[in-house]
């Protein structure tokens, strides 16, 4: 909050006046118009553009579209001049050592806020997993740089933990599994000298949809209940209630029907006690009625419930914030699998016809459009929606 007053002080002359509620706004993508002033304050901050933050024109509505990063030049010379700027920082450590404050917690935060906000617009691009890591390995290098408080330390530990979660999580968001392990043992480790519980949280929970992604429920299992006994789960109702619902999801996978429909009962219950007016981290503002509607159709596809997780599907989508393109994309795909399980076959192609191709680049959205295509070959393998939807796929890929 010091670090946006400050630059729009560099900007106009005089200190700003943004307090923590605008920033809570702006994380939360509650404010996507900031004003002129501020909007370039937070550009010049985070280095990323305006729109890369994911903030839109005033008197503008939101595109429907949603370009594909490889078809965007702005999103690859904004990776570049970050990855750029981060690998300077790493290979030419300023020789005089200073005494790091709440300015550099602020500024690393804000450049956590803009990884969020991308990961929310695009998805886990290549690009976005290697910005997180060298931001969290820039991070940890202030420590070895420069002095600072235990309380700062501390601070600047859990950012590095935050980012090292984004590039985890980027890893397994494109389905390159194999280079989103290794970040978990760096996470977890960062998190520990942080001392904190919100970023612990966080990386237990990922870990657990790697898992999952693995083929290896046990392990998903134990991770999702190692998030949900960390201490974060008992003051605040709405992250027991994330824990909640992802367990319900690999209950489902492992066959416990009566496990998965009890977890997500308590998951509602968790959400609908939250304060959602509360201040969390940028990261946890992607969790809504919405994400808990689309966490139980997974958790209802995977119990063969298919009703169920059509009515929650429809719920999703009608709650979705426009900003979350990936997760709208994901909750098509999960509809159309809803529909094509109770026989619906043209409103199952028309469902997963309206995912954007520019999407479809994303791993885990890949991931059930090609389920949904081995299913409908097996249920309806000369039907004319059947043929509609293969050649809809070649031309789209």
């Amino acid at each position: 909050m010091s670090l946006v007053n400050k630059a729009i002080e560099d900007l106009t002359g005089c200190y700003g006046k943004v307090n923590e509620r605008h920033i809570f706004k702006l994380l939360s993508g509650e404010h996507r118009s900031p004003n002129g002033q501020l909007r370039t304050a937070l550009e010049n901050i985070t280095g990323l553009p305006a729109a890369e933050l994911g903030f839109v024109s005033r008197g503008r509505k939101n595109a429907d579209s949603c370009p594909t990063p490889e078809d965007d030049p702005l999103y690859r010379r904004t990776f570049l001049a970050a990855a750029a700027a981060a690998g300077a920082s790493l290979t030419a450590p300023s020789a005089v050592r200073r005494r790091l404050g709440s300015a550099d917690v602020d500024r690393m935060n804000a450049k956590l806020a803009a990884v969020v906000s991308m990961d929310d617009k695009y998805g886990g691009t290549r690009e976005l997993q290697q910005h997180a890591a060298q931001l969290a390995e820039e991070t940890a290098q202030l420590q070895n740089t420069h002095m600072a408080s235990a309380r700062i330390r501390s601070e600047l530990y859990g950012v590095a933990a935050a980012f090292t979660a984004s590039a985890m999580w980027a890893a397994i968001d494109g389905r390159r599994l194999t280079e989103a392990e290794p970040y978990l043992n760096r996470a977890v480790t960062l998190a520990g000298l942080a001392k904190n519980r919100q970023v612990l949280f966080r990386v237990w929970g990922h870990a657990g949809i790697m898992y999952r992604h693995l083929g290896r429920p046990a392990d998903a299992l134990a991770a999702a209940e190692a998030a949900r006994a960390t201490s974060i789960t008992r003051s605040d109702p709405l992250y027991a209630s994330l824990a909640t619902a992802r367990l319900a999801t690999y209950h489902a996978d492992m066959g416990d029907d009566r496990s998965a429909l009890r977890a997500i009962g308590l998951a509602q219950a968790g959400y609908d006690r939250a304060d959602q007016a509360r201040h969390r981290p940028p990261w946890m503002a992607f969790y809504d009625q919405a994400e808990l509607d689309s966490l139980a159709t997974f958790a209802y596809l995977r119990l063969g419930r298919w009703e169920d997780a059509e009515r929650h599907a429809h719920r999703s989508l009608a709650g979705l914030r426009p900003d979350l393109a990936r997760n709208r994309a994901l909750t098509h795909a999960n509809l159309a699998l809803a529909q094509l399980g109770q026989g619906d076959i043209e409103p199952a192609v028309a469902t997963a016809q309206n995912v954007p191709a520019a999407m479809t680049v994303n791993g885990r959205v890949s991931m059930l459009l090609t389920d949904f295509t081995t299913r409908l070959v097996t249920v309806a393998p000369r039907s004319a929606e059947t043929a509609a939807w293969l050649e809809y796929r070649r031309t789209a890929t």
